[in-house]
């Protein structure tokens, strides 16, 4: 999915309990259907939402993949935060 060189700007409003609606022509772009899940982030220009679709599932397909015989995830998350818990302990000393 390419986005054009050009920018088309459009304007959108906030209900009270903070839901837009992305008009038309930007959900068929970005392929957004009914119940597409979305990451919100926090930066120095604003608000980003960017569009959890199919294509980009398949794009990330393959990165979480792990090798057969490794510890199972949640106890090498648990090993790491460990280790970051010590490391703040000696510099805080």
């Amino acid at each position: 999915m390419t986005v054009s060189a050009t920018s088309k700007t459009d304007a959108v409003w906030f209900t009270t309990k903070g839901q837009v609606v992305i008009p038309a022509w930007l959900r068929k772009q970005f392929r957004i259907e009914n119940g597409t899940k979305a990451v919100v982030q926090a930066t120095a220009e604003g608000i980003l939402l960017k569009p959890v679709t199919a294509v980009l599932i398949k794009r990330g397909r393959g990165i979480l993949k792990r090798k057969a015989g490794n510890k199972p995830l949640t106890e090498e998350w648990a090993e790491h935060k460990q280790r970051e818990w010590e490391l703040e302990a000696r510099h805080a000393r």
